[in-house]
């Protein structure tokens, strides 16, 4: 496997004398650049219009200018700002001008924790430098960095990302569709079928009246808002089925194919996996397991130990397949090593601790298919589906 990318700690010694070190606090009117200056003693702030790439480099030369009037020659600059609505396009232009950039985890960063806490740009803006300049230094727990995607990964998590989205909307649909007909008695319709559109026209009140005109309106409109989410679907399923049969599949591509090889495990299932989990990379299981959110969350503080549950801090879209994906490997891979260890140890126990079992048989889980992507491991007693 490559050498990872550790959000921890930076991968090159930081020198006071000779890197400059900048924030950038990003907002919807304007962005708040602020920085450390070698050589001197100030903290200096500039305001930026909103993606005003050549405004940053602007000042950063100014303040390279002034480092080299102070007897300081920047050799290094480092740039920071947190993860958000803007993504990552601006870390990748900033890359391409020569600059280190570094994109924070907002929830990784201490906070003043006071009821009422003052909030303003340049409060942030210290803040922001001071975690930068102490994640720089190797200080623990300062704050985490968030690996930069290329656009063309960035491109490929969409489709799974917009099918979960038309997913939820077409649901929300459903209920509306059935919220309006119980109101005249109705029950049973089913949208998803070809003559839906049909079996409305015949639809009658609980007394054999025909539905008002206006509620008869709404629904044509629901069932057609429906007939469009489900062909948008359509779409991105037959587009993510041509991925298994590619004659001359890329690394991702691969990892798709070797997944769906497993009895139980779907193109759906593969497909997030890949693109979400096995695309990126993690310097060991337990990074895996922390950026799924199926780590502990231990309390060990004074004579106080007890235990709080699973972290749930990592990707929520993942955690969900992954859960799905336990049951049905339980039901579809039950003579593996990993559902023989559940079977094991969970045998009769219901409630709470076949809870704690499961989350562990998902992260042990998960933690196999990893070397199976990344290096051809087998998990031990698997089912193969046949070619």
């Amino acid at each position: 496997m490559s050498v990872p990318f550790d959000p921890r700690k930076p991968a090159t010694a930081f020198d006071h004398t000779t890197t400059l070190v900048a924030v950038l606090e990003l907002s919807g009117k304007s962005w708040e650049l602020g920085a450390s200056v070698p050589g001197v003693s100030r903290r200096p702030r500039r305001k930026i219009e909103v993606r005003d790439i050549g405004g940053i480099i602007k000042a950063i030369e100014q303040w390279k200018a002034e480092a080299g009037k102070a007897g300081h020659a920047v050799s290094r600059v480092v740039l920071g700002y947190e993860a958000g609505r803007d993504g990552f396009w601006l870390a990748r232009a900033l890359q391409q001008k020569g600059i280190e950039v570094y994109v924070m985890h907002p929830a990784s960063i201490a906070v003043e924790r006071r009821g009422r806490r003052a909030k303003t740009d340049r409060i942030d803006v210290d803040m922001l430098l001071g975690a930068l300049l102490g994640w720089l230094r190797g200080e623990p727990r300062r704050c985490t960095m968030a690996p930069i995607p290329t656009e063309a990964e960035e491109d490929r998590r969409e489709p799974g990302r917009e099918r979960e989205a038309l997913v939820v909307a077409r649901l929300k649909v459903e209920n509306q569709i059935g919220s309006q007909l119980i109101r005249f008695g109705i029950a049973g319709f089913n949208p998803r079928l070809k003559k839906a559109a049909q079996k409305l026209e015949d639809l009658r009140s609980l007394d054999g009246r025909p539905l008002p005109p206006k509620t008869m309106g709404k629904l044509r409109r629901l069932l057609a808002q429906h007939r469009l989410l489900s062909e948008q679907m359509k779409e991105i399923e037959a587009a993510r089925q041509q991925v298994v049969t590619a004659t001359d599949p890329d690394r991702i591509e691969r990892m798709i194919q070797m997944l769906v090889r497993f009895v139980g495990l779907g193109v759906e299932t593969a497909t997030v996996l890949a693109h979400e989990v096995f695309s990126r990379q993690f310097r060991d299981r337990k990074a895996l397991a922390a950026f799924v959110g199926l780590t502990g969350t231990p309390f060990n503080s004074g004579g106080s130990t007890r235990e709080q549950g699973i972290s749930k801090n990592g990707n929520p879209r993942v955690r969900r397949i992954v859960t799905q994906l336990m049951w049905r490997w339980l039901k579809f891979q039950p003579d593996s090593a990993l559902a023989r260890w559940f079977q094991e140890r969970a045998g009769g126990a219901k409630g709470r601790i076949r809870k704690i079992l499961a989350i562990a048989f998902a992260r042990k889980l998960l933690v196999a298919l990893w070397p199976y992507v990344e290096d051809g491991v087998l998990p031990q007693g698997v089912r193969l589906a046949a070619a």
